[in-house]
């Protein structure tokens, strides 16, 4: 009734929605309630993080900025007032696998059997791939790390994901390191990369 007034008479829509016009005009002047101050207090706050995430923050991440400042609130009541704001955020880009294992590959044997450690440097390498999206798409990283010093001791960037890549990454270690008696450990993607790169070595 107060968002039309202006176009259309009070009694009658008063008369139309079944309520008294002096019910009207006694909800118009009464205070806001408690719940309607706080939740005016609680947008105010979301939208501050919201606007300083650039937009970025959903309910989870935002729910938890409140609790950080000591604003212990329920997480429906900030996805509905969020919703009512018009207030989202942005969505987790979809998974880019880097690793899809060929069924019909033979696979290698894990001489380290998950045991990930080493005691002087050049003994135990670990290898993987991954992705890293920018505004041009996807870029492609492969790195070599040393897990004695735990540094990353060859890496390689490409727009694809072929075995070039992880030739190089692995390249750059070899050169840097010049190593003898290195076991080299990597997963078993279909790229294949990692896995003719121990061959390479």
């Amino acid at each position: 009734m107060k968002a039309n007034r202006a176009a259309w008479p009070i009694a009658t829509m008063a008369r139309l929605l079944g309520v008294s016009a002096s019910g009207f005009y006694a909800w118009l002047e009464r205070a806001p309630s408690k719940r309607a101050c706080s939740d005016a207090d609680l947008l105010a706050r979301i939208r501050a993080i919201h606007a300083g995430s650039r937009g970025v923050y959903g309910m989870p991440r935002i729910h938890f900025e409140l609790a950080e400042q000591g604003v212990h609130v329920g997480r429906k009541r900030v996805a509905r007032l969020m919703r009512l704001a018009g207030l989202c955020g942005v969505s987790r880009r979809r998974w880019i696998s880097t690793t899809r294992r060929q069924p019909n590959a033979r696979p290698a044997p894990d001489l380290v059997q998950r045991h990930f450690s080493a005691d002087e440097p050049n003994r135990l390498w670990v290898a993987d791939a991954t992705y890293v999206p920018t505004a041009e798409g996807f870029l492609y990283l492969a790195v070599v790390l040393d897990v004695f010093s735990r540094r990353i001791v060859g890496w390689a960037m490409s727009d694809h994901l072929y075995t070039e890549l992880m030739l190089r990454a692995l390249d750059t270690a070899l050169a840097q390191r010049r190593p003898a008696g290195v076991i080299h450990h990597s997963d078993q993607g279909c790229q294949g990369g990692f896995n003719r790169s121990s061959q390479h070595l």
